[in-house]
Parts: C-alpha cells; sequence; structure tokens
C-alpha cells in the first residue's frame, strides 16, 4: 500500500496547488508564446512522445470563459443551390469537463433550410497523465479512450459508379441519412509511448437511402438501381483493427520519424452479409530546415519545425459491402482536389506528399490569454486510383491532385486545416480539423 500512497499524495498535493493559486496566462511559457520544456519525471518512458501544458494554458471556467484557450467555437456557413443556406457551430474544447487537459470534445451541429443536416461529438481520454510540481501537467499522446455518436442527414451524397475511369458527366445523387456510435482504445505496446501502436474499435452504423437532391444530376436510384436497394435500410456492426510500428514524434503534428501499419475492419450487415476493408499503410516524416523562421531555441517543449511528409495506403476489400462501404478517393482526406468519394471500387491505392511550412512561428497573440500558437502553410500532391481488386490496381487509371493550404494551431494536438485542391475536373475546398495525414 506503500507504493500507491507515494505516487498518489503528491499528484493530489499539486492539483489542490493548482486549483488555489490564482490563474497566470504567462505560467509556464515567455511573453512571445515560446515555451520552455518542463523537467520531465526520470521513470517517464519515451518522454518525447508526452505532450506538456504549462498552467498558463490551464484556465479554469466554463467553455465561453475559456474560449481561444482550451475551447475552439467556429461558425459555419454555406450555400448550395440544391439545400439552400444553413449553417452552424463546431465546438472544439481540449480541457473537456475541466479535467486538465486529461479529456476532449469536438461538437458539430449544423443545419440547412432545405433539411441537411448533422449533429456529431466525439470524446477521447487520455490513459497516461502526469500532474508536475510548477502546476502543468504531461499527457501521453498515444494512449486513450475515444467514442462517437452522431446522427447526419446529407441530401447530395454523389456517386460516379465503380472504378478509375469514371467520367464526371456519370455524377449521381443520393440522399444518406447515417445514424453512429461507437467506442474504442488506442494503446502503445509494451509500455507508455512505444513504438508499437494497437487500435481496436467498435461501431454501430445505421444506414438509409433515398433520393438525391441535386437538381442538375439523375438520382442515384435511377441509374445504380441495384446498389442502392443492397445499400437502403443497411444496420452494420464494424470491428475495427489496426497494429502499426510508429517511431514518429506525435500522431497529430509529427515533425520527424515513419510509421509502418496494418488494418483489418470487419462488418457485419442486416442479414448476416459479412465484408472487410484489408490494408497496409506507411508514412515518413522529415524534418527540413526552416525556411521563413529561425526554428527552436534552447530547450523547447514544441519548437517551430517545417518538415516534409510522405504517406501512402493500399486497401483491399473481402465479403460483400454496400457500395458506400468501399474503399474510395476524393474529398479532404484523399484526392483533395476532388469531390468527395469522386472514384469507388473494391481496392484503392494513394500516396502523398506535402511540405509543411511555418509562417509565424510563435503564432499570434490577442490578449495575453487568447494566442494562436502557429500558423503555417502547406502545399501537397497526391496520387491515386481504385480498381475492381487489389490486383488490377497496377492497370487501373492513376489521378492526381494539387494544391495548398493554410494551418492555424492553436496547441500541437488542436490543428486547424483549410485546402485548396486542384485536379482534372476543376478545384475543391477542404475545412477540417487535424492534418490529412
Amino acid at each position: 500500500m506503500l507504493r500507491p500512497r507515494a505516487i498518489l499524495l503528491p499528484t493530489l498535493f499539486c492539483t489542490a496547488l493548482a486549483a488555489q493559486s490564482p490563474y497566470d496566462p504567462l505560467a509556464g511559457m515567455d511573453p512571445d508564446g515560446r515555451i520552455e520544456k518542463p523537467q520531465v519525471p526520470q521513470d517517464v518512458p519515451h518522454p518525447e512522445r508526452w505532450r506538456y501544458t504549462p498552467p498558463g494554458r490551464i484556465k479554469p471556467g466554463n467553455v465561453f470563459e475559456r474560449f481561444l484557450v482550451s475551447s475552439f467555437i467556429t461558425p459555419i456557413l454555406f450555400h448550395e443551390e440544391d439545400i439552400g443556406f444553413g449553417g452552424g457551430i463546431a465546438l472544439t474544447d481540449v480541457d473537456f469537463r475541466n479535467e486538465r487537459y486529461r479529456e476532449f470534445a469536438n461538437v458539430v451541429l449544423t443545419h440547412s433550410e432545405e433539411g441537411q443536416q448533422a449533429y456529431r461529438i466525439h470524446w477521447a481520454r487520455w490513459l497516461n497523465y502526469r500532474e508536475l510540481p510548477n502546476g502543468g501537467v504531461l499527457r501521453e499522446e498515444r494512449g486513450r479512450l475515444f467514442g462517437r455518436l452522431g446522427y447526419e442527414k446529407t441530401l447530395t451524397r454523389r456517386f460516379f459508379g465503380f472504378g478509375s475511369r469514371t467520367r464526371d458527366f456519370q455524377e449521381t445523387s443520393y440522399t444518406e441519412e447515417l445514424t453512429t456510435l461507437g467506442f474504442g482504445v488506442r494503446l502503445s505496446l509494451p509500455d507508455p509511448g512505444s513504438d508499437w501502436l494497437l487500435r481496436l474499435d467498435l461501431q454501430g452504423e445505421h444506414h438509409g437511402l433515398s433520393r438525391g437532391r441535386v437538381s442538375s444530376v439523375p438520382s442515384t436510384e435511377q441509374v445504380f438501381a441495384d446498389a442502392v436497394a443492397e445499400g437502403d435500410d443497411m444496420d452494420q456492426l464494424w470491428f475495427n483493427t489496426s497494429f502499426a510500428y510508429d517511431t514518429r514524434d506525435s500522431l497529430h503534428q509529427p515533425y520527424e520519424g515513419h510509421r509502418l501499419g496494418a488494418l483489418a475492419n470487419f462488418a457485419l450487415g442486416t442479414g448476416g452479409e459479412t465484408g472487410a476493408t484489408v490494408g497496409l499503410d506507411a508514412q515518413q516524416v522529415i524534418p527540413l530546415p526552416p525556411l521563413l523562421h529561425p526554428g527552436g531555441q534552447g530547450r523547447e517543449e514544441n519548437p517551430p519545425t517545417d518538415c516534409l511528409a510522405l504517406g501512402a495506403v493500399v486497401l483491399d476489400t473481402l465479403g460483400d459491402l454496400p457500395f458506400y462501404s468501399l474503399p474510395s478517393l476524393g474529398g479532404s482526406h484523399t484526392l483533395r482536389g476532388y469531390v468527395g468519394n469522386r472514384f469507388t471500387d473494391r481496392a484503392a491505392a494513394h500516396a502523398s506528399a506535402e511540405y509543411r511550412i511555418g509562417i509565424v512561428p510563435r503564432g499570434y497573440a490577442f490578449t495575453d490569454t487568447i494566442r494562436i500558437e502557429r500558423i503555417g502553410a502547406a502545399v501537397f500532391y497526391e496520387c491515386g486510383t481504385v480498381a475492381s481488386g487489389i490486383e488490377d490496381l497496377h492497370s487501373a487509371r492513376w489521378h492526381s491532385s494539387y494544391g495548398f493550404g493554410l494551418r492555424i494551431a492553436f496547441s500541437r494536438e488542436a490543428i486547424f486545416r483549410v485546402d485548396f485542391g486542384y485536379g482534372d475536373e476543376g478545384s475543391n475546398f477542404t475545412l477540417a480539423f487535424g492534418n490529412s495525414f
């Protein structure tokens, strides 16, 4: 009983001390935003993968009192001819429930005048956590529990048919109502912060399909009647697994290291149909000399770093899956110059290269408490294809896209991304949370 008490009592003392001390927005950091790397306890394994939050960034109060410190509210406004005007908010809280950065939540609420809507919440809790004597905290980035709950009614889903040679004039549209509930765990093995990474995820989904609302193209059920009939009113239970050797220094904003992983996602559908997607993925991140800034200064927690990120993935399908569960390219993460789900089939391959550049290495401080930690840019190039099987990928038609984007980081784990992508069929705009890979 002595060893647990020896660990618990200092932790309780640090928490009580932090709660009683007056809040200082610059505690643990320089006025320009530089954060000195703390003295990490000697028994912390793989300290480069633990994220430090100084006491000045742990502001007390509700989600509105902590706005742009640990909570970020993004207004959403949009207009399309077929769904009308719409809007909503995206709320990201990296100190959810005031757990001193141990929990995270992201909530999205949108609605349009024609009835397109989305209500989603993502939640995570870090498994490995340390209070520090100066009032700051350490969190091991890899180990966490997570869950999600959502309902979406999308009036303008696009489907172009199967294969890599579909043309843009083959576009069809359908409406999808999707309800999801899932939870999972991500662990590094054998110790917190180790190179081996395991993820287990269980998710239930319900899909309802109906007539599309894009007035200039036919409804998908008119052109692909069998595919829609097989996928309508479908319940799926997904068991998703991945295992990787990952030496990157961060999962959210890596500056160096590599990853080689394998995934297998199994689905049980209404009526007993079974299917799976299996695949391999790889990444390499190479730090580069700074282009527009001098780099880090001394022992810095998150030194501004330019880097080249390379990524690739290959996917294949086993068994029977509805068309919307098959591998696809296009949208916010792959072939960003094309609309979402532009290319669909039973197998896919995709490769990306992205040069990430720091522009304002210390970000910008609006006040002592409200500050952006980093402002950066990126240029990217991607290529990819789909085919009826993995053995046919080599003979499929390959497509490419390129573009540039803006990166705004409120912390190393809270990155907002704006991308402008270009392809053979025009351009595509992305506003998203987190890097594309």
